[in-house]
């Protein structure tokens, strides 16, 4: 199934967390919190102003993100759990190293 999401709302991938702290501690499932970090799948077009004009999102798929812990809405598509969320609720992209899948 292929999802384009509308306007300036942003489809992410949450990227999987460590499972051992720095000092080889092993953290079971139950205890570790959804990260914060994804892969952008999906954009939509962007946001309208009050004059009509679409201002392009600055992030794009494939770029990883960092969004704030309750930010956006959980959905599951072909089996995959997704975030659906605006591109304001996005703190910022990371550069650097390539996102690590889930």
């Amino acid at each position: 199934m292929k999802f384009r999401p509308l306007h300036d709302r942003v489809v992410v991938r949450r990227l999987k967390q460590e499972e051992r702290t720095a000092g080889g501690i092993i953290i079971p499932d139950t205890a570790q919190e959804k990260p914060q970090e994804g892969e952008v799948v999906a954009v939509g077009p962007g946001a309208r102003d009050d004059n009509g004009k679409i201002h392009p999102p600055e992030v794009k798929a494939g770029n990883r993100v960092l969004f704030g812990k309750w930010s956006g809405t959980e959905v599951k598509l072909d089996g995959e759990e997704l975030l659906i969320m605006k591109e304001s609720d996005l703190m910022g992209i990371i550069e650097g190293k390539p996102a690590k899948r889930k």
